[in-house]
């Protein structure tokens, strides 16, 4: 086996052979015809890692003429950029010079905008690549001299047919019979979440791993679930791909999916992030069940009590039967909407002060014409409730609370409108 990576080894040298990225690059998609036009703009490239970034770079700078140079955000200097820009009066800079600077987003402020002088005369285009949402990690003027391409995971389809040419790549270099079962290469197609490198990876190591047998290795699944268990978990606790996540668990119950709660809800604890799980699976109980099943929140409580008590892998039990429970029961925000309505008023300034009846002063000062504070104890009236203002006298009147339309609000709507009636 040679020294370098199967992935590097593997990597396609025209469009053709990249895998996946149908909506940016088949016929007559934008950044196809962009490449074909030769005219190439600053760009930046957003998405997971393994899904074509790099590899698109070094295509467009073989077609277009330009010299390749690579810098990476977490190990690159401002140096290293003044290094590139000395190489336009020489040889190399003749078409000019394509920088692909890999993970932009830890390139500071200062180091961004030196690149601004050179990418804005068109000696250096710039393709720069993020795995984090530019919008929020690159500096504003670049942004607005770039235009923003978004990479997706591959799908299972298209990483099939990488793994199958790094199989069939191996089987040349070694001149050996490798083989892997069809089900073992959907396996590593699914496990490496959408990740191709992950998952050439995954071939080169399972078949290190398997000793040849008179010039065959046959690959086993024992092997490749052994060496591909933990690689479709893209979680980065502090990317995109966290928030993503955690939102499409929460938006899973709320939208009473219990199939899609308890997928993400796995997703979620295969990554042993508990403390998430059980925080967004309180927050959907409060804010999207509600009042249309107010005891689910203390059995919500109470399960995620459960989990953090006996820890993982047994907190999935309770976890799996709130999750399933808060993605059945009726929803309502009518409480959070609310208090959402009363916090806007207070923003706005409206609601000082309070009704001389709720004060909790016994005494009024010289200029009250009417002494006294005149509160009303509902508990010496009928059904426990008497009329008076409760709101400050700028907001009198005002309705925040709606009733939900489930069985549980519209009965104490009804009763209350019987008693205050």
């Amino acid at each position: 086996m040679m020294n370098t990576p199967l992935a590097d080894r593997l990597r396609p040298q025209n469009l053709e052979d990249i895998a996946g990225q149908h909506h940016l690059l088949d016929e007559n998609k934008p950044l196809r015809r962009i490449i074909a036009s030769g005219q190439i703009p600053n760009m930046i490239f957003y998405g997971p890692s393994g899904v074509g970034k790099t590899t698109l770079a070094a295509i467009i700078a073989r077609q277009t003429n330009r010299t390749l140079r690579k810098l990476n955000g977490t190990t690159a200097t401002t140096a290293d950029i003044r290094n590139i820009v000395e190489e336009l009066s020489g040889f190399s800079g003749l078409n000019g010079i394509l920088l692909y600077l890999d993970e932009i987003q830890y390139f500071n402020k200062k180091q961004q905008q030196t690149l601004l002088e050179f990418i804005e005369n068109g000696s250096i285009t710039l393709i720069a690549s993020t795995t984090e949402n530019p919008y929020f990690y690159v500096y504003s003027a670049i942004l607005s001299r770039s235009t923003v391409f978004e990479f997706k995971p591959l799908e299972k389809n298209d990483v099939e047919k990488a793994v199958n040419r790094a199989i069939r790549l191996l089987c040349e270099e070694s001149g050996e019979e490798i083989v892997f079962s069809e089900k073992a290469v959907e396996h590593i197609a699914y496990a490496c979440g959408g990740d191709v490198r992950k998952a050439v990876n995954a071939v080169e190591l399972s078949t290190i791993s398997t000793p040849p047998v008179e010039n065959r290795r046959e690959v086993s699944m024992e092997t490749v679930t052994a060496l591909t268990q933990k690689s479709a978990m893209k979680y980065d606790r502090d990317g995109d791909e966290h928030y993503d996540l955690l939102s499409a668990f929460q938006k899973s119950m709320r939208g009473s999916d219990p199939d899609a709660a308890i997928h993400y809800l796995a997703r979620i604890l295969a990554a042993d992030d508990l403390p998430s799980a059980c925080r967004r699976l309180m927050v959907c109980a409060c804010e999207d069940v509600g009042l249309a099943n107010p005891q689910i929140i203390p059995i919500v409580k109470a399960a995620v009590d459960a989990a953090m008590m006996v820890g993982l892998p047994e907190a999935r039990i309770p976890l799996a039967d709130a999750v399933v429970l808060v993605a059945l029961s009726p929803k309502s925000n009518s409480a959070y909407l609310a208090f959402d309505k009363a916090m806007a008023d207070i923003k706005k300034g409206k609601g000082g002060g309070f009704p001389r009846q709720l004060q909790n002063k016994h005494y009024d000062s010289a200029e009250v014409e009417h002494k006294g504070q005149f509160y009303r104890y509902p508990h010496d009236y009928p059904d426990h409730w008497v009329r008076q203002q409760y709101l400050p006298d700028s907001l009198a009147g005002t309705v925040y609370y709606e009733p939900g339309p489930n069985k549980t609000e519209q009965a104490y709507a009804d009763y209350w409108k019987k008693i205050k009636s």
